[in-house]
């Protein structure tokens, strides 16, 4: 039984870069030598099991062999024989290929150090086009290691393409998709990823509303701005999609299986961009203004609020830009309203309701025209 370091621990260590996870592959046991080590099984599609003292994952060396479309269509195969260098060669990108011994000797059968010294993502074998996924995991590697100076080489881009043509993406479900969609969201070059899947052509399939070379740029545009400011993932995901109609914008997210708070920022976002687009700087109204608010539910959701109007300023152009100082202006004002303040006037019900909202429409015309 032979124990070693895999993957990204071992890419990580090498780059000089903070290794946060370890992952180990152990050559030439079984599973029930596991056990009796102490070692808890979790794999339920191939053996993987957690340390009993670290809780890190040990997986059998295993290989996989394609048998259907998409991201499950694959035997896998784990036994005593499998050799490491059989384990390594399943793997997506060189660099994520290589193994370190127990004694610290470098495994690497096919050549990922020299890749990371050249800045390269390469495919290790032409295995890589049997799983789909790997087309958004590399773009997710790309926009990753891109401040680097790292890139994805032709021959990778090429076979990527040809899995594109060949009509391998849409067979990914879309919890998968929007896993990697999410992560890379959070990457060191977000703008980076989408702009490897445009030059792809995956884009189509994935997002087609990016398509248009305009919605494409505002989106990137935006996303670099919310990412300097460390947005959450769903002002990230608006702000991509703040120039597609609020309509599309929300089927998308819906059929993504995006989770709620994304799918309601963006339609907020994609609303208030279609809104505040009719209004040159200065002219809105009381009225519009108040209607946004209650669009927003500003008076039960104030934080939401204040991270959609911190990301309409990655997504408004900058003639615009005053609007968002208006509706800040005007919340904070209108939020005072104490519905307490006027139950105590008699106000009850329905007439209740409709004091709360001339009360705060008292107060944004106040604080638009201050000089009436």
């Amino acid at each position: 039984m032979q124990t070693y370091l895999v993957g990204g621990a071992v890419r990580d260590q090498l780059l000089g870069l903070k290794v946060k996870d370890r992952d180990w592959v152990v050559v030439g046991a079984t599973p029930e030598q596991m056990k009796a080590r102490g070692f808890k099984q979790v794999g339920a599609d191939f053996p993987v099991f957690l340390h009993p003292k670290t809780g890190e994952e040990y997986a059998l060396a295993r290989t996989e062999r394609k048998q259907g479309r998409g991201y499950h269509g694959f035997s896998v195969y784990s036994a005593p024989d499998v050799t490491l260098e059989e384990d390594l060669k399943r793997r997506d990108l060189t660099i994520n290929a290589m193994a370190q011994a127990e004694d610290g000797q470098l495994v690497d059968p096919f050549d990922g150090h020299a890749d990371l010294e050249h800045k390269t993502l390469r495919h290790v074998s032409e295995a890589f086009a049997e799983d789909p996924l790997r087309i958004l995991r590399t773009a997710r590697f790309a926009a990753r290691l891109h401040p680097l100076g790292f890139s994805i080489c032709p021959e990778t881009m090429t076979l990527m393409r040809q899995m594109i043509t060949d009509g391998e993406l849409e067979h990914l479900v879309p919890e998968r998709v929007w896993q990697e969609i999410q992560r890379a969201l959070h990457e060191n070059a977000p703008t980076v990823f989408f702009e490897v899947l445009r030059e792809l052509g995956a884009l189509g399939v994935l997002i087609p509303e990016l398509e248009d070379a305009t919605v494409f740029r505002a989106g990137v545009k935006a996303l670099a701005c919310i990412h300097h400011q460390q947005g959450n993932t769903a002002q990230r995901f608006a702000a991509l999609l703040g120039a597609v109609p609020e309509e599309l914008a929300i089927t998308r997210a819906k059929s993504m299986k995006s989770p709620n708070d994304c799918r309601d920022m963006s339609r907020l976002v994609c609303r208030f961009m279609a809104e505040l687009s009719r209004h040159p700087a200065d002219s809105l109204s009381a009225e519009d203004t108040l209607e946004l608010l209650d669009a927003a539910d500003l008076w039960r959701r104030s934080e939401r609020f204040d991270a959609l109007l911190d990301t309409l300023a990655c997504t408004l152009p900058e003639a615009q830009q005053s609007l968002l100082e208006q509706l800040h202006a005007a919340a904070g004002e209108a939020t005072g309203v104490n519905p307490q303040d006027l139950l105590k006037q008699g106000f009850m019900g329905k007439e209740l309701g409709e004091a709360i909202r001339n009360e705060r429409l008292a107060r944004i015309t106040r604080v638009l025209n201050p000089s009436s």
